[in-house]
């Protein structure tokens, strides 16, 4: 089956919510392709190994969480740009990308996704009172100690995390944000979270951590991210009856 690739970028602006969001980037179509879809292909980010897989299947369209045209970077279409935008062009393939939208939904999104797939219970915005922020607190099913939700952790993404703190510490509470997000470790704290859980990790995150009494994982910015992409794109192939496949480029960050 095939969808109208205006059909297709109405309903995920309307599921996402995507007029609600100040972002740092174009959220929805940033570069157009052909006029209908019937295989769409999903990743992290839109660099070039991506794009040439997403070629190589056939992709009438790419969806992913990071896309192009970010906020202060340069508008020259020069070098890397260059190449990927004309990649693009010559397939005909629409680029389509969804950053906070994406991250903050709270059945499709990064967080929410993230959390499903660790077990975490009762559930709730970190920021109850912001509607457009994202990240969440929950609870474990159970209490655990520290190195049991590493174990967890390296299970669904197949790597082994940073981990801040005495693996021998028993945690129930948990705070999580995925990608970036370790400035808000404070917050995590101030909500009375035992462990924070994030993608990142700076260097004024160990001493906050420290300081704070709160355990830090840091999870990888990729990993953390790999599967509000695949609920997205799995939940618009059921819709619209499209075939999709996942890309997943390795990405130690």
């Amino acid at each position: 089956m095939t969808v109208e690739l205006k059909d297709l970028l109405k309903h995920c602006d309307s599921v996402l919510e995507s007029q609600r969001f100040n972002d740092y980037c174009p959220n929805g179509l940033q570069v157009e392709g052909r006029t209908t879809v019937a295989r769409l292909a999903a990743a992290v980010t839109a660099n070039q190994s991506v794009l040439d897989a997403a070629v190589a299947w056939g992709a009438d369209a790419l969806i992913v969480h990071h896309g192009y045209f970010w906020r202060g970077e340069s508008a020259e279409i020069v070098g890397m740009k260059r190449k990927r935008l004309g990649t693009l062009l010559t397939a005909d393939m629409s680029l389509m990308a969804y950053h906070l939208p994406l991250d903050a939904h709270p059945e499709l999104g990064n967080n929410a996704q993230w959390g499903k797939l660790l077990g975490f219970t009762d559930v709730e915005p970190l920021d109850k009172e912001d509607t457009r922020a994202v990240g969440n607190l929950g609870r474990l099913a159970q209490p655990m100690e520290l190195e049991e939700v590493v174990g967890k952790v390296l299970t669904l993404t197949s790597r082994r995390p940073l981990l801040i703190g005495d693996p021998k510490t028993l945690v129930e509470r948990v705070a999580w944000c995925t990608g970036a997000a370790q400035g808000y470790i404070e917050k995590a704290a101030a909500a009375g979270a035992d462990l924070f859980i994030s993608g990142e990790i700076s260097e004024p995150t160990v001493h906050a951590a420290r300081e704070l009494g709160i355990a830090y994982i840091a999870a990888g910015h990729h990993a953390t991210e790999r599967y509000g992409v695949q609920a997205l794109a799995a939940s618009l192939a059921e819709t619209f009856g499209l075939e999709w496949s996942f890309i997943d480029c390795d990405n130690p960050a």
